[in-house]
Formats: structure tokens, sequence, C-alpha cells
């Protein structure tokens, strides 16, 4: 029967696709017995895991058979532990909110909305506890996407609102507090600050990761809102032509300006399969995407397609990830979420509550 230590070295070895790191180096592998029924693993990773087991236990597996250490059967326990990261050191972390991922673009027009409810909603089928902040005052199109246009939040206590649900995420948006057809005629000052109190009056609960979806561009208020929002990290999304990436790089070194961590890139509206032959087309070009994230130091999170179908299922109120579970379009988006996920994991935990605050006053 093979060792137990011997087998949880070569075990500590593997490298899990989505945190790029080893389990040693993530810390993420628990306990490793072996009997007669095989090798009995646990592990904690620090993303959603639910969905994964099944693919996490396949690559272990053949991770240990390349080694020629043990053809055991592998048993598996996989649970996660998403902790908090650290913001902007001039701002305090919201509470009760692990890890806020601001969704940007540098344009309008890229999916960037389509983009950020489907990464809510595939962290929350993974297990996580999520919300979402519509930050597009002048356009909001959460609610649409959510199935929620007309209903509106309450607030119990007089002070904070109750974020509305959906498909097992938390949503606020300025579209629950005015008409749809009503027309915003507001001032920077005056978007900036009814979107920080709509984040601070929201009554979020426990949050793993809240999602803000940010207006498209890099004026005043997007620049304004990076200042105020206590963010753990961005997504920058793009499509794949010139225009789309020359936008995007303007959104990346903003985020950069302000010290938000850039998590990655993701580019949407990738690639087109024909409904009918399979055959696969680059309409907007190919690899504007990757080539950004290589000039950048940052990770490709995500090369998402250009379908109908994910237009369809947002305006019908049930993204792809809910619609179409199990299709190549939502797995898309698991995939990227999964990146997203690894990548902020991979930041390490925010470790400011642990040191004492030092007041040095005069005798």
């Amino acid at each position: 029967m093979a060792d137990s230590t011997a087998t949880r070295t070569v075990l500590e070895q593997y490298i899990d696709p989505y945190l790029r790191q080893s389990l040693a180096e993530s810390g993420s592998l628990r306990d490793v017995l072996i009997d007669e029924q095989g090798i009995h693993v646990s592990a904690v990773l620090g993303i959603p895991v639910a969905g994964y087991e099944e693919q996490f236990r396949l690559g272990l597996q053949a991770h240990l058979a390349a080694s020629g250490h043990s053809k055991l059967p592998l048993q598996l326990k996989l649970s996660s532990a998403i902790v908090a990261h650290s913001v902007q050191r001039s701002l305090k972390p919201l509470p009760g909110v692990s890890n806020i991922v601001a969704v940007a673009s540098g344009k309008g027009g890229v999916g960037k909305s389509t983009v950020a409810v489907n990464l809510a909603l595939a962290w929350s089928q993974a297990g996580a506890r999520v919300g979402i902040l519509d930050a597009d005052i002048y356009g909001p199109s959460q609610p649409l996407m959510l199935g929620l246009e007309g209903q509106r939040p309450t607030a119990p206590d007089g002070k904070h609102l109750v974020p509305l649900e959906a498909h097992g995420i938390k949503a606020m948006s300025i579209g629950f507090l005015v008409d749809a057809a009503q027309a915003l005629v507001w001032r920077g000052p005056m978007v900036t600050q009814a979107l920080t109190q709509l984040l601070s009056d929201t009554a979020w609960g426990e949050l793993d990761y809240l999602v803000v979806d940010m207006p498209p561009g890099t004026g005043d208020i997007q620049l304004t809102l990076s200042q105020r929002v206590p963010v753990a990290g961005a997504v920058i999304v793009t499509t794949p032509q010139d225009i789309a990436l020359a936008d995007a790089r303007k959104g990346l070194a903003m985020f950069e300006k302000v010290s938000v961590p850039v998590l990655g890139v993701v580019e949407n509206m990738s690639l087109h399969v024909c409904t009918h032959c399979g055959h696969v087309e680059h309409i907007f070009g190919a690899g504007g995407g990757r080539s950004m994230a290589a000039e950048y130091e940052v990770q490709l999170l995500g090369e998402l397609p250009l379908d109908a179908r994910i237009r369809e299922e947002a305006d019908s109120g049930r993204p792809s990830v809910i619609a179409a579970p199990g299709s190549p379009r939502a797995l898309a988006y698991v995939e990227m979420a999964r990146h997203t996920a690894g990548a902020l994991a991979r930041r390490g935990r925010d470790r400011s509550a642990l040191f004492p605050k030092i007041v040095v006053e005069e005798s």
C-alpha cells in the first residue's frame, strides 16, 4: 500500500488550473489518508467549488498517475474558503462584504453588463454568496437582465435599503428607484454621491463577492467611483477590435492610477459559432484581448462567444448561466468566473485586521 506522506508530497505539487498555484503554494491540501478503498483527500480552495469537484478529482488522479506514484482510486472532499482581500489603502472595506469586484470597460457596447451579471450568477451557482450593484446610472440594465423591472426595494428601518433578489443573488440599481422611461439629467457629483449611497446604504448582509457593474468610459465619474469604492480587484471587458482595445487600455490605466489591482481582461464577442453548420468565425478580429493581457502582464480571464441567444436570454431576465446551464455559451462564463475567482485568490488575504492600530500621543 502506498505511503500517505509520499502521496501527500506528490499531490502538493499539483497545480490547479484556476488558482495557477500548486496546492503547496496555496495551502489548499488538508488531509491525505490511504486505506483499502483508496486515497482519501480533503482540500479547501479559495474559489467557489460547487460543480468543480469531479474536474478537480480527475486532475489529482491524472497527476498521481503521471508521477507513477499510485493507481489507487481517489476519493475527494472539496470545500471552499473565500477570504477578504485588501482594498485601496485610503478606504475601508464594506462591512460584511468580503470582496468588491468592479467590472469595467473603456467604452460602451462591449457587453460589460452581460459579463457582469453572468459572472455574478456563475459565482452564485458555484456556492458563493453574491450581490451585484448596477453602477451604470445613465443606462441601468441589471433590472431587465435579472427580471426585476418595475420592482422596488424596501427600507424597513427607514435608513437601509433591502436589496432585491433574483436567481440567488442580491441586486441594487438606480433602475429600481426611478421610472424606466425617466431620463436622469445629473451632473457628475450627483451621480457619484448617488452611487456611494446605494453602496453604503444597502443592507447587503454577508457576501463573498459584490460585483459592481461600472459605467462605461474613463471620465471623472469612473475615476471618482474607483477612488471611493473599496475594490479588491477589477475586470476589464473588451472586444477584439482595435478601437475597443484602445479604450480598454485607458480603463486598465485608470485602475492602476488609483491602486486597484486588475485581475485580468475578458475578451467578449471573441468568436461566433454558426448555429446551423458550426463554422467558427472571428467577426471582430482575433487575439486582441490576449495581446493586451500580455502587454500589461495580466491574465486573460476568458474569451466569450458572440451568440444571439446570450442577448435574448439576458433580455428575458434569465441570463445564459441560468437559462442554459451546461451549454457551451454558459460554460464559457463559468470558466471565466473560475479564472476571475482564482486571480483574486492569488492576491492573498487582507491582513490589515491582524495588526493593531498604533496611536502616538504627545505627552
